[in-house]
């Protein structure tokens, strides 16, 4: 009987062979997916652990430096963290430290710009400050509202549970609590309007705060900050359409521009030439004759009494563009002499 059976697994063993080989193949195939899902997590969940880390290490330096000297400046907060904007809950929360460890957040000599070179709309916006709105009053008001005290999630609950009832105390306490919020977001739209100042992007950011105070539903578990932001941006845009140029455009437009302007900048920085339409609009996701009706659109109005060359000559713009309606010297002298000759 032993031998029968040695015999007949000698004969299955092949079949037997392959349907095994198939089964660990199989299972190194799982075992190979499972794998990769499980460092793709590790990889994903590291990079948070480690960007974490880092912010912390920036704050925990921006401590330091105001511990020694009682204050940190706006300059050195952006420094750090130049996109703070995009992180609201981030910008609570380095405030909050502050003012548990009563520092002050007081402004620097760079408001407009951290260091280095600054930006051509950087300068011209800093030399309207200085010549116009008075540098000193933005100074005055940034430090007026560091020393505003911030509200947790819990007072602001309460404080939108009493704006219900129309208290206004409670409405103008959440309000200052917020002002440091307008000005990070007033200052990302410095340059856009030689006519608006940054004193007046804040104050135009300010009429959006008071909005979003009056609106603010609590109940539906967001923050106030989160809320704000989008109604501070939309005031600022809506007075840039209003008042940057003498056709005004809508503001979404105004919104579809600045996209379309970073993506020239993005395309020219990669391509190292002036991009084509055709490219832009690859970039954007658009219609190429989308392309062209924004490029007319941010086209600048430009007066015809523009001075042209040096202030001796006097010359105007308007003197250079060829009048359609009126005749040339040629054309003059032969209707003249066409009309005498009939006559």
């Amino acid at each position: 009987m032993i031998k029968k059976t040695k015999k007949q697994i000698k004969k299955t063993t092949p079949a037997k062979k392959k349907s095994v080989k198939k089964k660990i193949e199989k299972k190194i195939v799982k075992a190979k997916k499972l794998v990769k899902k499980k460092t793709l997590k590790k990889k994903s969940g590291g990079e948070k652990v480690k960007k974490a880390e880092v912010q912390k290490e920036k704050i925990k330096n921006l401590l330091s430096k105001g511990r020694q000297r009682g204050f940190v400046t706006y300059a050195e907060i952006l420094k750090e963290f130049p996109h703070i904007e995009e992180d609201i809950t981030l910008l609570e929360n380095i405030y909050f430290d502050f003012h548990e460890a009563s520092i002050d957040v007081l402004e620097g000599k760079d408001l407009l710009g951290v260091g280095g070179k600054k930006s051509d709309s950087a300068k011209k916006t800093k030399h309207r400050i200085d010549s116009g709105a008075s540098y000193d009053a933005v100074q005055m008001y940034l430090k007026e509202i560091g020393k505003i005290s911030l509200i947790t999630a819990q007072e602001e609950r309460e404080l939108a549970k009493k704006i219900e009832q129309n208290d206004e105390d409670a409405k103008n306490k959440l309000i200052r609590a917020n002002l440091r919020l307008v000005v990070s977001i007033a200052k990302r739209y410095i340059g856009r309007s030689p006519d608006l100042t940054i004193l007046d992007l804040i104050q135009e950011g300010n009429f959006g705060l008071f909005k979003a105070a009056e609106k603010f539903d609590w109940r539906k578990g967001y923050k106030f900050s989160t809320y704000a932001t989008w109604w501070i941006r939309q005031s600022i845009t809506r007075a840039i359409a209003d008042q940057a140029r003498t056709i005004r455009i809508p503001v979404h437009m105004i919104e579809t521009i600045s996209k379309y302007k970073q993506a020239m900048r993005r395309l020219s920085q990669d391509l190292g030439r002036d991009p084509l339409p055709e490219e832009i609009a690859a970039e954007m996701n658009l219609d190429v004759n989308k392309i062209h009706h924004i490029q007319k659109i941010n086209q600048e109005t430009v007066s015809l009494e523009l001075p042209v060359g040096s202030d001796e000559e006097g010359s105007t713009l308007g003197e250079f563009v060829k009048e359609e309606k009126i005749l040339s010297p040629d054309q003059h002298a032969s209707r003249r002499l066409l009309s005498d000759q009939i006559q």
